[in-house]
């Protein structure tokens, strides 16, 4: 058996047809069906089933699809880390963001990715952690950047900082008897309407995890996952909010919202850079990676994306995870 039969294969499962898959793979229609023989000898197993309207998989031949398909992009992989390894980084990068990291990051970085790295093209995107996630599982992206790693420990994994979640409201809707912009406790926000993602989002799963913790029961009044438009609503004063800082930076620094720390407790919560190990690392990604770095780095040395001054700043070495 060789990764061209496997090719082969993959070519008459797709198609359903035995002419059809040796038109898309320029063989012809005899010398493939011997290929499918050939393996169906090796193997000792039938892998089609023939009929006159085509071909349909038997069980084992589903079985070896599966497997013909991890083994032909594995080979792909391995092919083009090779090429990459000796030449200037190319190829694509897809790197998946929640919505919050996305909106202090994503522009900086693919500005810096087309300035350094011209032969790259930066895929970045948007998404829930539940997506991310899932794409990490299934190698569709590269790499991704995760607040919660308790689904994914058997991925490697580095914790770059640990933000704190911080109250926001609208200048002209302050809410509480104290100045705007003073610390708020956890407690007080059960007294105001909250809007803020629906339950199955990462962030309200941290913010409910925290409520439930010290028996508060906020009154989240709406249910939005789309961020920049939690943002709009709460700069109309329809309404106040739980967010990172780095995530309504550009609404606080145009006097459209105004933030306060929240105390007893504090929320905070860890961002990790995530990678499959079972995706190779092409050069490409590797030095989208070491930019990632220096442009987070360059974010929170000028204040626009705030981060906990510990041993888990990104300002400190950070710390590579390990797998489980």
């Amino acid at each position: 058996m060789d990764v061209k039969q496997l090719r082969y294969f993959i070519a008459i499962a797709e198609e359903g047809s035995l002419s059809a898959a040796a038109q898309r793979v320029n063989v012809a229609q005899p010398s493939l069906s011997q290929h499918v023989l050939s393996l169906e000898r090796q193997l000792g197993v039938t892998l089609l089933d023939r009929s006159p309207r085509g071909v349909t998989l038997t069980q084992s031949g589903q079985v070896l699809l599966s497997h013909a398909r991890k083994v032909t992009r594995a080979m792909d992989e391995a092919v083009e880390a090779v090429r990459q390894s000796g030449a200037e980084p190319m190829g694509d990068v897809s790197f998946g963001l929640p919505s919050s990291v996305s909106m202090v990051l994503s522009v900086p970085l693919a500005e810096t990715v087309r300035l350094e790295l011209p032969k790259v093209r930066l895929r970045a995107i948007e998404a829930m952690s539940g997506f991310i996630k899932t794409w990490l599982e299934d190698q569709s992206i590269d790499m991704g950047m995760l607040y919660d790693i308790s689904a994914v420990r058997h991925l490697s994994h580095t914790q770059l900082m640990t933000e704190e979640l911080h109250f926001f409201s609208a200048p002209d809707a302050w809410p509480f008897p104290a100045r705007a912009g003073a610390s708020v406790r956890l407690a007080d926000l059960a007294g105001v309407e909250l809007v803020l993602p629906s339950p199955h989002h990462g962030l309200r799963v941290m913010i409910d995890r925290f409520a439930r913790a010290q028996g508060v029961t906020l009154n989240v009044a709406t249910e939005m996952d789309s961020l920049s438009q939690i943002k709009t609503m709460v700069a109309r004063g329809s309404g106040y909010t739980i967010l990172a800082p780095a995530a309504a930076i550009d609404f606080v620094e145009h006097g459209e919202l105004i933030m306060a720390p929240i105390v007893e407790p504090r929320l905070m919560r860890p961002v990790y850079l995530v990678r499959n190990p079972a995706k190779p690392v092409t050069r490409a990604s590797h030095e989208v990676e070491r930019i990632t770095l220096e442009v987070i780095h360059d974010l929170v040395s000028r204040g626009i994306w705030q981060t906990l001054e510990s041993g888990d700043s990104i300002l400190a070495p950070a710390r590579p995870g390990g797998r489980a």
